[in-house]
């Protein structure tokens, strides 16, 4: 597995105890994000409530490569905590602080903590697409079957 290096500083207000960002197993895809309040008080979330969630990390992401951030299995599964724009992009050229939105999908309160692992990040690599307007396009099996239209199953 190769390795990428990736700049993260701390935000002015967040607290340093806060564990950085690491993968809890050698295979691990995804590095855990934590949330870090200035206040260093969590939030309840109401159910269908959602909140922007500070990790008190900025980071210098290479040009060429983006940060996803996705939501935790165990959150979702055990308490229903889903990110409303799953995956988020973190683009290479944005330098403000990271923040996780987080819904509560669940029929009752969840709390998000100070130093609760809330999601996990993912740097992967981008590939731009160049544009090019065509009168039509070639035929495939599928054709133009949209949602459904492969069957069940």
């Amino acid at each position: 597995m190769s390795s990428v290096s990736l700049k993260i500083m701390r935000v002015a207000g967040s607290d340093p105890e806060i564990a950085l960002p690491a993968y809890e197993t050698v295979g691990a895809a995804g590095a855990d994000l934590r949330a870090n309040f200035p206040d260093r008080v969590g939030v309840s979330l109401a159910p269908s409530e959602r909140a922007l969630i500070p990790t008190g990390l900025a980071m210098a992401i290479p040009q060429g490569f983006e940060v996803q951030v996705r939501p935790r299995s165990g959150l979702a599964l055990k308490h229903g905590i889903a990110l409303v724009n799953s995956p988020g992009t973190i683009d290479s050229d944005y330098r403000g602080e990271v923040g996780v939105i987080v819904l509560n999908t669940a029929d009752k309160p969840f709390e998000v903590t100070h130093g609760m692992r809330i999601a996990q990040m993912v740097l992967a690599p981008v590939v731009q697409a160049t544009f090019d307007v065509v009168d039509t396009l070639d035929d495939t099996a599928r054709g133009a079957g949209g949602f459904g239209s492969t069957g069940r199953g």
